[in-house]
């Protein structure tokens, strides 16, 4: 399980140190892909391929269905830490994100997230209210 939040930074070639908390569980190998929020996720293999299985259902007569395989698919790359810990972020996806030096490292359970610092205070201010209210049983006291 991925847990926490980071905030290491991007050097000049796109890498950045993974928690070390995370690198175990990504160990063997890892697949970085677009998230619809403008940010990353990092999946290990065995848990980006239930997220393939899990979108491969959709009907390929279904325009959204093929819209999510597609765009989840062609933002994909296979990955590996080096041996300092460090992961490299494709340019495209760094591009997708909005990333430059400064980064935010989240864990989200299953997957990490990697998002423009930016980025993720305000998700976090606009959802803030929404997940007090979910997490309260909708109460308002």
């Amino acid at each position: 399980m991925f847990l926490g939040s980071f905030t290491p930074k991007l050097d000049e070639k796109g890498r950045f140190f993974l928690p070390t908390k995370f690198r175990e569980q990504l160990s063997r190998g890892m697949v970085i892909s677009r998230q619809p929020e403008r940010c990353l996720a990092i999946w290990p293999v065995d848990a980006f391929q239930a997220e393939v299985e899990a979108a491969a259902t959709g009907r390929s007569t279904d325009e959204n269905s093929r819209l999510m395989q597609r765009m989840f698919a062609s933002g994909a790359s296979d990955e590996s830490a080096d041996s300092q810990g460090r992961v490299t972020v494709p340019s495209v996806l760094r591009n997708y994100a909005g990333l430059d030096k400064e980064i935010a490292v989240i864990g989200a359970y299953t997957h990490v997230e990697v998002w423009n610092p930016a980025a993720w205070e305000e998700y976090q201010a606009n959802k803030e209210e929404y997940f007090a209210q979910v997490n309260n049983g909708g109460n308002k006291e």
